[in-house]
C-alpha cells in the first residue's frame, strides 16, 4: 500500500493488463481516465467490473482509478474485476472471506492456444485427401 488510505491491485485475464487503486470516496469509477460508463459501453461489462464491490457492498464507499492495457475490451474488464477484488483485500483483509468463495480473487489461466505447425489454427488440420 502506498499510505493508509489507498490500497492497490493488479489485475490480469488473457492479455490485459489492469492497474486499480482505490481510496475512500463517493463511487468515482474512472479506467483510463475516462468515466467506466463510457469506456464500457456494454452494461454486463459494467456489471462485471462492478462485481466485486457488489459482493462487499463498498460501491458508494470507494473511489477507483484504473489503467487497462493490452487486449480487448472483455479481456479488459475481467482484469479490471481481478484488480478490483485484490485491491479490496489489500484495504481490508475481511474482505477475503467474501471474495475467495466467489472466485474473483484467481486468475482465469484460459488463453489463446498458440497455432500450430501445418495447421490453420490452433487445431483445425488440411483435409485428408486418400487419392
Amino acid at each position: 500500500m502506498l499510505d493508509t488510505q489507498t490500497a492497490y491491485g493488479t489485475g490480469r485475464r488473457k492479455t490485459s493488463i489492469a492497474r486499480v487503486w482505490l481510496s475512500p470516496g463517493d463511487g468515482e469509477f474512472t479506467v483510463n481516465d475516462v468515466p467506466m460508463e463510457k469506456y464500457f459501453v456494454r452494461f454486463a461489462l459494467i456489471d462485471r467490473a462492478r462485481q466485486p464491490l457488489a459482493a462487499t457492498q463498498n460501491e458508494d464507499k470507494v473511489s477507483i482509478r484504473a489503467y487497462t492495457k493490452g487486449g480487448g475490451i472483455a479481456g479488459q474488464a475481467d482484469a479490471l474485476r481481478h484488480g478490483v477484488a485484490k485491491a479490496l483485500v489489500d484495504m481490508d483483509e475481511s474482505n477475503r472471506a467474501k471474495l475467495g468463495p466467489l472466485g474473483l480473487l484467481t486468475r482465469d489461466p484460459r488463453a489463446k492456444e498458440r497455432k500450430k505447425q501445418f495447421c490453420r489454427g490452433a487445431r483445425r488440420r488440411k483435409q485428408f485427401s486418400k487419392r
